[in-house]
């Protein structure tokens, strides 16, 4: 995992995790593992309205976020905000945020836009996972389903 700030964010923190978790794979296994080192793992799924940069999701939103609240590093785990990304972070006040390491967001511009809001924590970026025979993406996986199924 790379550091993207200090190290005041061990121990018993508060730590969120966010992204869309469409068709869940070892990929987001590894990164929740990953976040949830630093403390309680609360995971922010993305509303199906709100991804933009890649297909919509096939599974829905509440679907998606009883599925990731059901594997063991994740504390809780809870929709995104339909309008602003930034409200579920004011109601959990992690001390960490940690971003998938092949996430869209821009570490910088996230620090900032958490520090012109008052929230006083790090943003780190977890670790690619090692390549195997394993399938990492929703899209990988589709375009394997549709291979072998269609």
């Amino acid at each position: 995992m790379t550091d993207r700030g200090d190290d005041h964010a061990r121990g018993e923190s508060r730590v969120v995790a966010q992204g869309t978790f469409d068709i869940l794979h070892p990929g987001h296994v590894h990164y929740l593992r990953e976040a949830a080192a630093f403390g309680e793992l609360h995971v922010i799924i993305a509303r199906r309205e709100n991804v933009t940069h890649k297909p919509k999701p096939i599974v829905p939103d509440e679907q998606r976020r009883r599925m990731v609240e059901a594997l063991d590093p994740v504390a809780e785990a809870h929709l995104g905000h339909r309008e602003d990304i930034f409200v579920p972070i004011e109601q959990i006040q992690p001390s960490v945020i940690v971003l998938g390491h092949d996430q869209h967001h821009d570490d910088d511009a996230i620090a900032a836009a958490l520090e012109d809001r008052g929230i006083d924590c790090v943003v780190r970026r977890a670790s690619a996972l090692e390549a195997d025979d394993a399938l990492y993406s929703t899209g990988d996986i589709i375009e394997r389903v549709c291979e072998e199924r269609c």
